[in-house]
């Protein structure tokens, strides 16, 4: 059976499967759609979690940032698995006690402000926003490949999908959604996985084929093998990194805490009954995300092998373009594939140097290492399913958390006080069809790779939240003043710095040379966490303390049960 058949069966019994779940789990009430009921089991609420945080970005773009980055993508795995360790031991359960499902609920209590809760929802609302677009964007890629439609029409049949069961379902609709989504996606992930590393390397077990010797008989390692073509074809060696270490480490931190800060991962451990259980739910979540991201560097160096060696041919001399491979021409229809014949001698060419005719798109790279490996149909149309998973899994999950921050933290906790449950579900849910039409647009038209754009959303969420979240819990003197005052500087400086660097700066200069100390955009979220910090700090001690209430309020939150 051909590929899109195949493709075409298994993304709609996946669709099918998603739509029966949300009508069968219908949010009645605002507590059903905002937080589940409070009622899912730790073990799927941790399957929901992973789903939740492994975006595209995750499944999509991490491995495919590796196979090109080499070791400099290592900044991808350690910030985010990081991050999740830190939001797990240090943020859920207090949060969970504290007892408000949404972060600008818990920012407007903790700092008792109204002026302070409408902030968090402005960030909220930039984060999600920002997020959301690498989300759809991994929607188009997929489409526009595998179903051999644009970007466009790609991202309004996501959007569609989205709407029918974040819109109907809300919280518990998305929760039960999300376990059948990393179902999907973890199969799709692990199963090309094992069949190229038992094809390459004789080990079924991906981590273990990425240190072994390759099965060709030549005796020599894979990853030395990855780092021999590199220096060949004028790349940086896969096992050396080019980025400075500073920046290294300031990227890896501002992954590792904006995981911390970030609403719609937060919002999950509200969706379980007690705070023990918001604890299990966190090991369960990490036991699930660890199967996709041990196996990332696997995926990302089997596909770089396979890639250089079915462009260049035998011997790396370039290979004629009637002979290519039909992966290459098949993605060449989605542009995400370019080739430009310098010499024309009409053999294409891949390297790193002024030899180079080839331009990919580095989303393209896990979705097309099935076709790369020369796998079977089915395989290929699984990992169309799981991206597509992966994809809409996040954005319904961002997408509910603009609509509460809209319609709980702004209409009801801000302007109309007074309105029914009912009025606020249907508020809820406006938003968040709303909030899909925008997120449409910004998947049409995104800034940047889906893992940099979501690296700029979780460079927002720590130069805002995780200050304010991390010294509301654990530093009872933090007032309102300090609290609005660094999450205003914090997010203002963090996102002129990356608007200043992918929109207004023209590509053609050399853009790195102009960042701050050699920061990129994706590591600048911990400078405008520290700014937080120290302007929070600053102006706590020019301003007047807590009332007595609130200390009170965070020894509540800190004290066991």
């Amino acid at each position: 059976m051909e590929v899109q058949t195949l493709t075409f069966i298994m993304i709609g019994a996946s669709f099918a499967l998603y739509i029966a779940i949300a009508i069968w789990s219908r949010a009645s009430s605002t507590r059903e759609f905002y937080v589940a009921g409070g009622g899912i089991h730790p073990v799927a609420n941790g399957m929901a979690t992973a789903a939740d945080w492994m975006s595209a970005a995750s499944f999509i773009s991490m491995a495919g940032l590796i196979s090109f980055m080499g070791y400099d993508g290592a900044v991808f795995l350690m910030g985010w698995t990081g991050g999740y360790v830190l939001l797990a031991l240090c943020l859920a359960p207090y949060l969970r006690k504290f007892g408000k499902f949404t972060v600008p609920d818990f920012i407007g209590d903790r700092y008792y402000s109204q002026t302070a809760r409408t902030v968090a929802v402005i960030c909220t609302i930039f984060i999600s926003f920002t997020y959301v677009a690498g989300q759809m964007r991994g929607v188009g890629v997929v489409f526009s490949r595998f179903l051999e439609v644009d970007i466009v029409t790609g991202v309004i049949i996501g959007m569609g999908i989205v709407f029918f069961y974040a819109v109907l379902g809300g919280m518990k609709g998305i929760t039960y959604t999300q376990v059948a989504q990393y179902c999907v996606l973890i199969f799709a992930y692990l199963v090309p996985a094992i069949f190229i590393s038992v094809l390459m390397t004789g080990h079924i077990i991906p981590q273990f084929g990425f240190g072994a010797t390759l099965q060709d008989g030549s005796g020599v390692y894979l990853l030395h093998q990855l780092d021999s073509l590199s220096h060949e074809l004028g790349f940086t060696a896969y096992t050396e990194g080019v980025k400075s270490k500073l920046d290294v480490l300031f990227i890896t931190f501002a992954l590792m805490v904006g995981t911390a800060g970030l609403p719609h991962v937060i919002v999950r451990f509200f969706t379980v009954p007690k705070v023990s259980d918001a604890r299990r739910s966190a090991a369960w979540a990490l036991f699930f995300i660890a199967l996709l991201y041990t196996t990332a560097p696997s995926i990302a160096a089997f596909a770089r092998v396979n890639m250089i060696n079915t462009i260049n041919g035998e011997n790396n001399q370039g290979i004629s373009y009637e002979n290519i491979p039909n992966w290459i021409k098949n993605w060449q229809k989605t542009g995400l594939i370019d080739w430009q014949d310098k010499n024309n001698d009409g053999r294409m060419y891949y390297s790193g140097d002024d030899r180079n005719e080839m331009i990919i798109d580095r989303d393209i790279m896990v979705l097309a290492n099935p076709e790369i490996a020369n796998l079977p149909n089915w395989v290929i149309a699984l990992v169309a399913a799981g991206g597509i998973a992966a994809a809409l899994s996040t954005s319904a999950g961002l997408l509910l958390v603009i609509s509460s921050a809209i319609s709980h933290d702004l209409c009801k906790r801000n302007f109309m006080p007074n309105i029914t449950e009912k009025q606020e579900l249907l508020f809820a849910r406006v938003a968040a069809g709303a909030a899909i039409g925008v997120a449409g647009y910004l998947g049409v038209h995104p800034p940047d790779y889906v893992a940099s754009v979501v690296a700029f959303a979780f460079g927002l969420a720590a130069s805002s939240f995780f200050p304010a979240i991390i010294m509301g819990i654990f530093y009872k003197g933090m007032n309102r003043e300090g609290a609005v005052s660094g999450m205003l500087c914090g997010i203002g400086f963090t996102a002129a710095y990356i608007i200043y660097f992918k929109f207004i700066v023209s590509p053609s200069m050399n853009v790195s040379d102009n960042w701050w100390f050699g920061i990129s955009p994706e590591g600048i979220g911990t400078v405008g966490m520290l700014i937080n910090f120290a302007v929070a700090l600053v102006v706590c001690k020019l301003t007047p303390a807590p009332p007595m209430h609130i200390n009170e309020l965070v020894e509540s939150i800190r004290r066991p049960v």
